[in-house]
């Protein structure tokens, strides 16, 4: 594979690490973002002949990932007026330690794994469990609904990435049902997060334990 290849993936990985140690929202949704577009070219670089389909879908995903979904929570994170996560369940720090652990780990542990020869040299399967791990950070540490869509995002980018293993052996209408699927849990998220505010003038996640029947 080309190496530029690396270099988009060790830079989605670097962006993994500013998102779980930014406590301000609109640096966390920019980091997905750019996170998104990197990602959305990959199968550009990847897919040497040039296919309609593989075009078609780097152009979406680009344009859902990098566009769409960072200006919707962006727009909710205006009418929610807010712009920081103040109080994390789990801290800043710790949770940049955990990334960089994981990364590492993540390095460590695909070097054991039986892959082929065109996918041993890359930095895919690592990329890929690193963006889960990080997702997975972002979803159970933030108390804020947007830092956690972020952190769904993130997550889906690792799911992505494991899908770019794939590319010369099954279709991408794999990756369109992936991206559907984004969309769709992206949109219903969107609504939780409206009756969130419109409920608790406050989009902090713990105010759900307020509720009773």
């Amino acid at each position: 594979m080309s190496p530029l290849v690396n270099i988009i993936v060790g830079l989605a990985m670097g962006l993994n690490l500013l998102a779980l140690g930014s406590s301000r929202l609109p640096s966390v949704i920019r980091a997905m973002a750019v996170q998104g577009v990197l990602l959305g070219m990959l199968p550009l670089v990847i897919e040497t002949d040039f296919d309609w389909m593989v075009m078609l879908v780097a152009v979406v995903t680009m344009a859902v990932k990098g566009v769409l979904i960072p200006t919707l929570l962006r727009r909710a994170m205006r009418a929610a007026n807010i712009e920081r996560e103040m109080e994390p369940f789990i801290g800043f720090v710790p949770s940049l330690l955990l990334g960089a652990a994981g990364t590492i780990a993540a390095i460590a542990g695909a070097r054991a794994l039986p892959l082929l020869t065109e996918h041993a040299d890359t930095l895919l399967v690592p990329g890929a469990l690193a963006s889960v791990f990080t997702g997975f950070i972002l979803l159970v540490g933030r108390a804020k609904a947007i830092s956690q869509v972020c952190g769904y995002l993130i997550l889906e980018n690792g799911i992505y990435l494991f899908g770019m293993l794939l590319i010369h052996s099954t279709p991408l209408l794999v990756e369109s049902g992936i991206l559907l699927d984004l969309t769709v849990g992206v949109f219903v998220i969107g609504i939780i997060m409206d009756r969130i505010q419109r409920a608790f003038d406050s989009l902090d996640t713990r105010k759900l334990t307020a509720l009773r029947e």
